[in-house]
């Protein structure tokens, strides 16, 4: 017998609007950035997404270039899909992204009408969709006019391909004015994606002030750092950690011993909180409800189940924030 989802999916989850949209997403979210590649396993992901499923985890995120290598993951997803989703697809927000180099020549990077519109038809067909649910500008190109990057949104939108539009990796400034021509053209922006973790806080400096006073929601990628936000860099790099991998987007480099001293500290208050220090840091991404939804990843079933078990604890008291504002701050 094929997959059947959990009867009990929905009973846990918790669910947030989107900004002023009538969307609501899982207050957790799947990406598919890393371990659904053409170099991963297929069982294992299709483990993880069932898992994700049944726990109420209705959104999926992935992006043209995710892989390795690039457009595999989108093909991965469309058989797991086709294989245990299609009856189920209605109750799933799919989101795509383009802005990064997918293909060689002058058409197949950044943000132009040309690159993002024939991205996005290429993305459909590898996950055999007729639709995404959200499609983003994957980020800003400094030499194309953002009209024409908003401009292509719109039209996504209007071909039916996409029912609403996000960007990431925008600026405060960049995301304002980007807010201000979707809205002239009458397709608002629903959703940033920026990165942002108890060691990545730009967002807090104007940008949330940006997407509160018009009405966008927001979903936060890396909540984990890639992984230094979990008790397995307290102490050192373990061989088999992302850390040690050539190819990571987390180096050696970036655990350094300040950083790991002050993993040891916070994951001190996750255990005083009854938390896993993943669990506290998605827990305190999520804290005041200006963030939408805090985009995981996966390599293996239990991870899901344990980032999942964070919101359980969403509450912080003021103690525990300034001590961990403390933690972040002061020197070590």
């Amino acid at each position: 017998m094929g997959y059947q989802a959990s009867e009990n999916r929905y009973e846990s989850m918790k669910y947030n609007r989107t900004g002023n949209s009538g969307l609501l997403l899982p207050a957790i979210s799947l990406g598919l950035w890393h371990n659904f590649g053409g170099v991963d396993t297929y069982e294992n992901g299709r483990a993880i997404l069932r898992k994700a499923f049944d726990l109420g985890i209705t959104h999926f995120d992935l992006a043209n270039n995710y892989g390795p290598p690039p457009g595999s993951a989108e093909e991965m997803f469309g058989k797991m899909l086709q294989a245990d989703f299609a009856p189920y697809r209605d109750e799933m927000v799919i989101s795509t992204k383009a802005g990064y180099h997918m293909w060689p020549g002058p058409y197949g990077d950044w943000g132009s009408k040309k690159y993002l519109v024939s991205s996005l038809d290429q993305s459909l067909k590898r996950m055999g969709l007729d639709y995404v649910d959200v499609f983003y500008s994957h980020r800003p190109d400094p030499n194309t006019p953002l009209e024409e990057t908003m401009a292509a949104l719109d039209l996504v939108v209007r071909q039916g391909k996409a029912l609403y539009v996000g960007v990431s990796n925008y600026s405060a400034e960049q995301t304002a004015a980007a807010v201000e021509i979707l809205n002239r053209l009458g397709t608002p922006l629903l959703i940033h994606q920026p990165k942002y973790s108890l060691l990545e806080r730009w967002i807090e400096d104007g940008l949330q002030d940006v997407l509160e006073q018009n009405g966008v929601g927001s979903i936060a990628f890396c909540p984990l750092a890639q992984g230094l936000l979990t008790s397995k860099y307290a102490n050192g790099i373990p061989e088999n950690s992302r850390a040690k991998k050539p190819s990571s987007f987390l180096s050696e480099a970036q655990v350094t011993q300040d950083v790991v001293n002050r993993v040891i500290k916070l994951n001190e208050i996750a255990a005083n909180r009854g938390q896993s220090l993943a669990q506290m840091a998605l827990a305190w991404v999520l804290r005041n409800g200006k963030v939408t939804s805090a985009l995981i990843g996966a390599s293996r079933v239990s991870q899901v189940e344990e980032n999942v078990a964070a919101l359980a604890n969403l509450e912080f008291s003021n103690e525990e924030l300034s001590s961990i504002d403390n933690i972040l701050t002061d020197s070590i």
